[in-house]
């Protein structure tokens, strides 16, 4: 298993886990923990990101090494999973700003559809990780800095 992708999909998935520890502590009326576990959940898809993205960035995206006649499934999966991450994402950093300014009637409506997006996006993510690097043995990889500069 390559190790940075495994890493990443380490902290998405830990995100998702942490959201859902958050979602029942809010249930409970322990707010200082929900807070808590939620910065974390924050914390563990911003590291997602972050690694996501230097890897998109200096090694490069892999490429679906499937077989032919799923290729073009995969594909439409992956796209809804990079709408999902997105809107998940947007949503989050919403939700976030709405409980760091005390906005709680508004974070209290919105929070649980950002949970809902985030598990889909946790789970769909994960689906992909799958799909590339364990399921099928992944393609091959571009830099981003390669291909821009054509080396």
């Amino acid at each position: 298993m390559p190790f940075l992708p495994t890493l990443s999909t380490f902290f998405i998935f830990l995100s998702a886990v942490l959201v859902a520890i958050g979602w029942y502590f809010v249930s409970q009326k322990k707010y200082k923990a929900h807070k808590k576990t939620m910065i974390s959940a924050a914390i563990s898809a911003l590291l997602f990101f972050i690694i996501y993205l230097s890897r998109t960035v200096f090694v490069g995206n892999t490429s679906f090494g499937g077989p032919d006649n799923i290729k073009l499934y995969y594909t439409i999966f992956l796209i809804f999973h990079i709408i999902l991450a997105t809107v998940g994402a947007g949503f989050g950093i919403i939700t976030l700003v709405l409980a760091f300014k005390r906005n709680i009637k508004k974070h209290r409506k919105i929070g649980p559809v950002t949970s809902i997006i985030w598990f889909f996006t946790a789970i769909t993510g994960v689906a992909v990780y799958l799909l590339l690097y364990v399921i099928y043995e992944g393609g091959g990889t571009t830099s981003m800095i390669k291909a821009i500069l054509g080396i």
